[in-house]
């Protein structure tokens, strides 16, 4: 095992009826910003909710942040901060809303000529504003980490800092009852994917960080087409499971002290950029290349994937990796996601374009052995078609 440094210090609010325990988590005297997406949580009660748990504060509210959130959209949240004199930010949403608030909390209190200095030139975050978060969406763990991804002009970009991570999370499984088919999956594949980042790299003896990893993956498998399914789609229970699995996925934990690979993320925030692809859409489509091309260097792992995730103990190495290749695929498909390029109608002609922006953001080193190029990305992106 690598040597590593923990700490995770979001307070987790965990079960059904817990947004009111804002009204206490939220300091009274704090002028708070609540921040949200288009207003599903005006339609699914979520609203109702907080404004409830806030009647004693002073509060105010700012919408439309998108999918994939834009730095456009982000920085119009900085005129209200200064009119209010805002000095906390709530985020109520998915991951994008989350994302796009921890740009806003830095963004708000940043001392350079263009906050998009911090993603696009990784200059260094040194202060923030507090924020929270209720989350609508399980999927991206955003809400108890440091990370997060912001779009400009097409550019899809992380950037992280220990100071946006979010005070406490609101995880309430029953807000995730009103979910679209599309969003339930999006969000299962995702986690799934965030797992399998952290988890298909090569043996340091990380006993530990495995067993959760193999887990979570386990338990997606198991309860995320349930979650589909009419007959079960509403059981909290199944809901429940999920959303811990989503967060748990990218809460720091599974990833400390083992390589990571993360090259299934930067070229899938390419097709996002480009083609406006939802993100998880993206993943489910490259991870599989990812573990064709790769498969001589992440043998040991794909065999203990194979073994431990699908059952796969009979025939030669060779037959079982491919296996449980393809049933990684057919758990993508059970989740209503596209596994090839073709899916989302793009061909062989768009894969210049995505190598191009590629070795723009510097994306030549991937992978955890940093051996993924451009043109390796570029096999990758032709097993995909």
């Amino acid at each position: 095992m690598l040597n590593f440094s923990f700490q995770n210090t979001t307070k987790i609010l965990f079960g059904e009826g817990q947004i009111q325990a804002i009204s206490q988590a939220i300091p009274k005297d704090a002028k708070v910003l609540v921040t949200y997406g288009g207003g599903s949580i005006k339609t699914n009660g979520v609203y109702d909710q907080i404004t409830a748990a806030l009647s004693e504060h002073t509060w105010f509210e700012f919408s439309g942040i998108e999918p994939n959130p834009s730095y456009e959209t982000l920085m119009k949240a900085l005129d209200p901060i200064r009119e209010h004199g805002i000095d906390f930010l709530l985020a109520v949403g998915g991951g994008s809303v989350v994302d796009g608030t921890k740009f806003i909390a830095a963004a708000a209190v940043f001392e350079g000529d263009d906050p998009w200095d911090f993603v696009a030139k990784g200059q260094p975050i040194t202060k923030a504003l507090p924020l929270a978060c209720v989350l609508t969406l399980p999927a991206t763990g955003s809400e108890s980490n440091i990370g997060a991804v912001v779009t400009r002009d097409g550019n899809k970009l992380p950037f992280s800092s220990p100071l946006v991570r979010p005070l406490f999370a609101v995880l309430d499984p029953a807000v995730t009852l009103s979910l679209s088919d599309r969003q339930i999956s999006n969000g299962v594949v995702d986690a799934f994917i965030h797992t399998m980042e952290q988890y298909l790299t090569y043996s340091v003896n990380g006993k530990v960080q495995d067993r959760f990893a193999e887990g979570l993956l386990l338990t997606l498998i198991e309860e995320g087409p349930k979650a589909l399914a009419v007959e079960t789609k509403n059981d909290l229970a199944i809901r429940g499971n999920i959303m811990w699995a989503a967060t748990m996925a990218l809460n720091g934990l599974i990833g400390s002290g083992v390589p990571q690979d993360w090259s299934t993320h930067m070229i899938a925030h390419e097709l996002t950029g480009a083609y406006g692809i939802d993100h998880a859409r993206t993943l489910s489509i490259v991870l599989p290349a990812v573990m064709k091309v790769r498969k001589e260097a992440k043998r040991e792992k794909l065999l203990q994937y194979a073994e431990r995730i699908w059952g796969l103990t009979d025939g030669d190495e060779e037959s079982r990796i491919q296996r449980a290749i393809e049933l990684t695929e057919q758990f993508f498909t059970a989740m209503q996601v596209p596994t090839r390029l073709s899916h989302v109608d793009l061909g062989e002609a768009a894969i210049d374009g995505l190598i191009a922006k590629l070795t723009q953001h510097g994306m030549v080193k991937l992978g955890e052995q940093k051996a993924i190029t451009p043109e390796i990305s570029r096999e990758i992106l032709i097993a995909a078609l």
